[in-house]
C-alpha cells in the first residue's frame, strides 16, 4: 500500500479557511485532518469538514453530464459525453451572443472560496463573450461597504491576538458554528480573565456560553452603537489623543450621538437602559485601565435594511476608546482586504469587447424578479441563458418562489456546474460534474486570519468530473475564443493570484506555497495604532464625505428595518413576529446538507418559538407549524424555547428545499429588498405570522 499525504485548503465560506492534510492510500483519500503545525488551525477541523471525505465520496455525486428529459424542477435526467454537452451549450449560447450577450447571465458565489476555481478562467470567459456582470452581494457587501466607509478596507484585529484581549463583544454572529478557531482563542481569553459579552437576538450555542447575552430586537444594532457612543462622550470615557491624531469629524459625531440617549436606545432595541449604559461603560472603562478591548462583528448584523449603516456605526467604537493601540484591541469584521490578490491577472476584465462601456451588472440578490423581467431599455434584454457554477440559488436565493418561477421558465436556457443534484441542478437543462477541493488545484485567502493558502490535488477527479477551470476553457474553445489565456494552467493560474509588488506578499512564491501549504502576510501586529487606515484621509472617518457624496448620510445614523413592530405597524398587525435564519451548525449555507450523518446530526428542519409566543398560537413544542407572509410559506416543526426572545422565531437554514418535508425552506419569506448600502440582501429584515400546521 502507498500512502501519500497532501497539503490542502478547505474551500467553503467560513472565516477560518483551514489547513488541511489529506491522508492518500493507493489513490483514495482516507482522512481529512487539520493541519497541526498551521497557527490558525493547529490540527482542529469543524465538523462538517472532518467528514470532507463523506462528502467527496458520496453515492450521490455527480460523474458525467446530464440532461434535461423531464420538465423544469422534475430532476430528470440522461447521461450524455462531454462533447455533446459541450456542443448543446454552445449551439445555444452562440445565437445569443452574437444578439445580445448581456442576455447571458454568470450567477456563482462561494461554493468555493478558491482564487483559481472561483472566479478567474470563469470571469475570463464571460468578459470575453460580453455577458451581464454579477453583482456577488449575497452574503456580505453591506458591512463591507458601512465598514470601508469607516475604516478604509476590510482590515482589523489579527484572530491570533484575540486570545489576549480582557473584553470581546461577538457582535451579530455565533462562532462556535461559524468561526471555530476565534472561538477557541476567545475560550483562551475567557480563562485569561475576559469577560466575553455576545450580542444577538437570539440565544445562540455561542451566546450561552458568553458571561452576558444582550437581545436585541433584530436590525437595531446600529442604535446600540449610537447609544455606546453617546454614554462614551457624555461620560468621558475616550481615548482623546488617539480622536485628535487618527480620527476625522468628532465634533460632529457629538452632535449626532447626543440624540441617541440611553432611554431612546433602549427603546428602540427592545432591552433596558442598564444594559447600554453598563456596555458602554464597561468598555470605555477598560480601555481607559489599558486592557485591550475587542469586537468581533458578523454579517448578521448586516441583513437588515440598515446593515451597512449598523457596521459602520460599531466601527468608530474603537477609535472612540483607542482601542486599536493594542493588537488584541480593536475588531475584526473580515481580514479579507489584508490580502493583495491579483485579481486584473486572474479574471482579465480587458478582455470585455468595450472596456469603456462594461455591460449591464445584475444583482445576484434580486435574481428572481430579474429572471422574470421583461426586456425594457431601463433592464435591457431579457436574460435568455444562466450558467450556475460554485452556487445553489434555488436554495439561498431571497423570495423563492420567484426564483423557482424565473428559473422554471421553458425558454430559460439553464447550465450547472455542481457536485450534487441540487435545487437548482433541478431546473438545469445541461449539468456539469465538478471536481471537489480533493480534486484540483487552488490557492486561497481568508476572511479569518492573515495566511496565503495553497490547495494541492490529493486524488485524480471522480469519474468524468473536471475542474470548473477546464470546463470553461472547454467552453471558451467552443466558442470560438483563442486568447492564450484561455490555455494558461490552473498552476499558472495559482502563480498570478497575489500581487508580489506589494510588501504583505513580497515573499509569495507558487511552488514554495505549494510546499508548505500556507505562508503569512507581512502585517504589523496593530494596523492601525497609529493610524493609517487607507481611507481618503488616513483616518477613521466618523464623518466621511464619500457617504456624502454618495447620496448617505456622513454620519453614523439609525436607519430603522424594513419590517418591524415600529417601523410598520400596519404590516406587523398582519405578521406579528419577526423572523431571522441565521445557519444551521451542520451546514454550510447550503453545501453539506446532502451529506447524511450531518443531516442526521440536524435532524429536521425546525423553527425556535418563545413559549409566550408559541402559548398564544396553541404551539407545543415538537407540532409541525406553517410560517408565512405575503411572499410565501414553508412548515417545519416547533421548538418551544426561549432562546428566541419574545416577538422572535428562529429558522435554523439553509435547507436544500427538496430534502424538507415540504419542498420548501425559510426564503420562502424572505425579502428580496435590498440594504441601505452594498446593494445586499434583507434576511432578517423580516415578519410572518406562524400557526399550527393542518
Amino acid at each position: 500500500m502507498t500512502t501519500t499525504h497532501v497539503r490542502a485548503a478547505c474551500p467553503h465560506d467560513c472565516p477560518d479557511t483551514c489547513a488541511l492534510i489529506v491522508t492518500v492510500e493507493d489513490g483514495v483519500a482516507t482522512e481529512v485532518k487539520g493541519d497541526p503545525g498551521h497557527p490558525t488551525t493547529a490540527g482542529v477541523l469543524c465538523t462538517k469538514v472532518a467528514r470532507y471525505a463523506e462528502r467527496t465520496y458520496h453515492p450521490d455525486r455527480l460523474l458525467y453530464p446530464l440532461r434535461r428529459v423531464g420538465p423544469k424542477g422534475e430532476g430528470k435526467f440522461e447521461r450524455i459525453g462531454w462533447d455533446e454537452a459541450l456542443d448543446a451549450i454552445a449551439a445555444r449560447l452562440k445565437p445569443i451572443a452574437a444578439r445580445a450577450p448581456e442576455a447571458i447571465l454568470p450567477y456563482s458565489y462561494c461554493g468555493t472560496m478558491g482564487l483559481v476555481q472561483g472566479e478567474s478562467m470563469s470571469s475570463r470567459f464571460f468578459h470575453k463573450l460580453g455577458a451581464s456582470l454579477l453583482d456577488r452581494t449575497i452574503c456580505a457587501s453591506a458591512g463591507a461597504t458601512g465598514y470601508k466607509y469607516t475604516v478604509g478596507a476590510s482590515v482589523g484585529t489579527d484572530m491570533e491576538q484575540f486570545q489576549h484581549a480582557k473584553l470581546i463583544l461577538i457582535w451579530g454572529g455565533n462562532p462556535i458554528a461559524s468561526n471555530l478557531h476565534f472561538w477557541t482563542r476567545a475560550q483562551a481569553a475567557k480563562r485569561n480573565g475576559a469577560k466575553l459579552i455576545a450580542i444577538d437576538p437570539y440565544r445562540s450555542l455561542t451566546a450561552e456560553k458568553c458571561h452576558q447575552h444582550i437581545a436585541l430586537l433584530p436590525g437595531t444594532d446600529a442604535a446600540l452603537a449610537l447609544g455606546m457612543m453617546h454614554v462614551l462622550i457624555a461620560e468621558d470615557l475616550l481615548d482623546h489623543d488617539y480622536i485628535a491624531q487618527y480620527t476625522q469629524g468628532f465634533e460632529q459625531l457629538k452632535g449626532r450621538a447626543a440624540e441617541w440617549t440611553p432611554e431612546r436606545v433602549a427603546e428602540t432595541c427592545g432591552i433596558t437602559v442598564a444594559e447600554v449604559v453598563e456596555l458602554a461603560r464597561l468598555y470605555g472603562r477598560m480601555a481607559r485601565d489599558g486592557e485591550p478591548v475587542a469586537i468581533r462583528a458578523n454579517y448578521g448584523v448586516q441583513r437588515v435594511r440598515g446593515g451597512g449603516m449598523a457596521v459602520r456605526n460599531i466601527a468608530c467604537l474603537p477609535a472612540l476608546v483607542g482601542a486599536w493601540r493594542h493588537p488584541a484591541g480593536g475588531m475584526q469584521l473580515s481580514s479579507s482586504g489584508s490580502f493583495p490578490t491579483n485579481k486584473p491577472a486572474l479574471q482579465r476584465p480587458d478582455l470585455l469587447p468595450d472596456a469603456g462601456k462594461p455591460p449591464r451588472t445584475i444583482n445576484m440578490s434580486t435574481i428572481g424578479d430579474d429572471l422574470l423581467r421583461a426586456a425594457s431599455p431601463e433592464f435591457g434584454p431579457q436574460v435568455e441563458a444562466v450558467i450556475v457554477y460554485n452556487a445553489n440559488p434555488l436554495a439561498i436565493a431571497p423570495d423563492s418562489s420567484k426564483v423557482a418561477a424565473g428559473f422554471a421558465r421553458e425558454d430559460l436556457f439553464t447550465v450547472v456546474l455542481e457536485h450534487f443534484q441540487t435545487d437548482t441542478a433541478d431546473y438545469a437543462d445541461i449539468v456539469l460534474p465538478a471536481t471537489t477541493q480533493l480534486e484540483h488545484v487552488d490557492t486561497h485567502t481568508s476572511y479569518g486570519h492573515l495566511y496565503m493558502m495553497a490547495n494541492n490535488a490529493a486524488i485524480a477527479p471522480m469519474g468524468e468530473a473536471k475542474a470548473n477551470t477546464e470546463i470553461f476553457r472547454l467552453l471558451a474553445a467552443r466558442m470560438g475564443m483563442d486568447d492564450p489565456c484561455f490555455r494558461e494552467s490552473d498552476d499558472e493560474l495559482a502563480a498570478q493570484a497575489f500581487d508580489k509588488r506589494d510588501a504583505r506578499a513580497v515573499h509569495f512564491d507558487w511552488e514554495a506555497l505549494k510546499q508548505k501549504g500556507w505562508q503569512r502576510l507581512d502585517m504589523p501586529d496593530a494596523p492601525f495604532a497609529r493610524g493609517g487606515f487607507p481611507t481618503p484621509s488616513g483616518k477613521c472617518e466618523f464623518y466621511s464625505e464619500r457617504m456624502l457624496a454618495d447620496g448617505l448620510d456622513p454620519l453614523p445614523a439609525y436607519i430603522a428595518p424594513y419590517e418591524s413592530r415600529a417601523s410598520n405597524p400596519e404590516l406587523a398587525a398582519k405578521y406579528p413576529l419577526a423572523m431571522i435564519s441565521p445557519p444551521a451548525r451542520n451546514f454550510l449555507n447550503s453545501s453539506f446538507v446532502n451529506v447524511t450523518s450531518l443531516r442526521a446530526t440536524e435532524g429536521e428542519p425546525h423553527l425556535d418559538i418563545h413559549p409566550g409566543d408559541g402559548a398564544a398560537r396553541g404551539i407545543a413544542d415538537g407540532d409541525m407549524v406553517r410560517i408565512y407572509n405575503d411572499r410565501g410559506s414553508f412548515v417545519c416543526k416547533a421548538r418551544v424555547t426561549d432562546k428566541a426572545r419574545r416577538g422572535l422565531v428562529v429558522g435554523l437554514s439553509v435547507w436544500w428545499k427538496k430534502l424538507a418535508g415540504d419542498g420548501k425552506n425559510a426564503n420562502e419569506v424572505t425579502s428580496q429588498r435590498l440594504t441601505d448600502m452594498g446593494r445586499a440582501p434583507t434576511f432578517y429584515d423580516t415578519l410572518v405570522q406562524v400557526e399550527k400546521a393542518a
